[in-house]
Formats: structure tokens, sequence, C-alpha cells
């Protein structure tokens, strides 16, 4: 199982980070060991003093397929879950700056947390699915698969060409607006639509 995640899916994201708008998927992996799953606690490591909640919609991959054309990858997931990305931005900026890869910015231990999933065919419009992250009980991140640059569809078709899709896979699919620092102290909950499907507890 791997984890493919996918930056600068949202406008209003990118702009919040005053980065450049991408002509194609940003696509970065995160190991398997970054998983959090079960409603596991995530606890705050060390070597960073600025770790941000970005939240997503995650597909679950349901078969195996490469070089899968787009009008064919709905036929390639059955879930849609939400997860957190978490990112310390202290040491991405660091690495960004010295023009070296991010991977221990967005791949160490405990940096995905996946909640709950739902199947596809739970959604009426899989581009109008509005979800959102409280901390602490208040909501921080609200975004819809509207605001998406990239669907889930044209995501699958792009990684598809330099990775080969396997059963399991877990693909993040971009956060919007609204990232911030998290706290030892702090609860987050992840929502699709009304649901709650996600709780993290920051230790």
């Amino acid at each position: 199982m791997k984890i493919i995640a996918i930056g600068r899916n949202y406008a209003d994201h990118i702009a919040e980070l005053a980065n450049e708008r991408p002509e194609a998927p940003v696509v970065f992996l995160k190991p398997d060991t970054a998983l959090l799953k079960n409603g596991a606690p995530f606890y705050h490591p060390d070597f960073s003093e600025n770790i941000h909640h970005e939240v997503e919609l995650v597909l679950k991959i349901q078969k195996e397929g490469k070089y899968i054309q787009e009008q064919f990858a709905h036929r390639y997931y059955d879930e849609i879950g939400i997860g957190i990305d978490f990112t310390a931005r202290d040491l991405q900026q660091r690495c960004k700056e010295k023009g070296l890869p991010w991977e221990i910015a967005k791949a160490f231990n405990g940096s995905a947390p996946i909640g709950g999933f739902l199947p596809k065919s739970h959604f009426q419009d899989l581009a109008n699915i509005t979800f959102s992250l409280q901390k602490n009980g208040e909501e921080v991140q609200r975004g819809n698969t509207g605001m998406m640059l990239f669907s889930f569809d044209a995501i699958i078709a792009y990684v598809s060409q330099f990775f080969t899709l396997k059963k399991g896979d877990l693909i993040f699919t971009g956060t919007p607006a609204g990232v911030s620092k998290i706290a030892v102290g702090d609860v987050l909950t992840g929502f699709i639509e009304d649901e709650a499907l996600l709780e993290v507890a920051i230790k």
C-alpha cells in the first residue's frame, strides 16, 4: 500500500501560501508509516515548531491500473474518505530555500491520519462534495470538490502515468484554505458533509 498526495489543488490554498498555480497536479508520496488510523493520537515531534493541518478528501483505490484514461478513472476507486496531511512548514521552507526535496516535511511518522470511508454511491455528485475540519470545535477549513483544479478522475489519470495503482492505495486529493499551526492539546475533527469521520488528538 502506498499513499499518493496532491499539492496545490485548491486556488484559495495556493493564494494563502503565495505559491505558483500548477499546470499539472503536484504529486508527492508518503510511506505507510505516515498512516495514522483508528482514532490514534498524533504525538507532536520535536523536530518541528510549525506543523500545519491540511484536511483532504482521500480516494481508496479498488483495483490495479496504470496509464488509465480519464474517462475510465472512475472505475478504479470505490470509496471516499477524509484525512489530514500534516506538514512541518518550517522544515519544508528550509528545504525549499536550499532547492532540496521536502519529504521530511510531509512524510514523517503519523503525518497522514485517516478516518472513515463512504462508498462512492453515497454521493449524488462527486463534483459537489463539501468537507471541513474543526479545531477544538471551531471550523478552520471548508472545501468543496467543485473548487478543485484537478478532479478525482484527472488526478488518477495523471498519477497512473508514473505509478501503477494497486488495490488499497490511498490518494490524498488536496486541501482548501485555512491551514494553520497545531499545538499539543488540540483536537481535530474532520467532516464529509455533516458527518464526522475523523478525530485526532494532538499530544
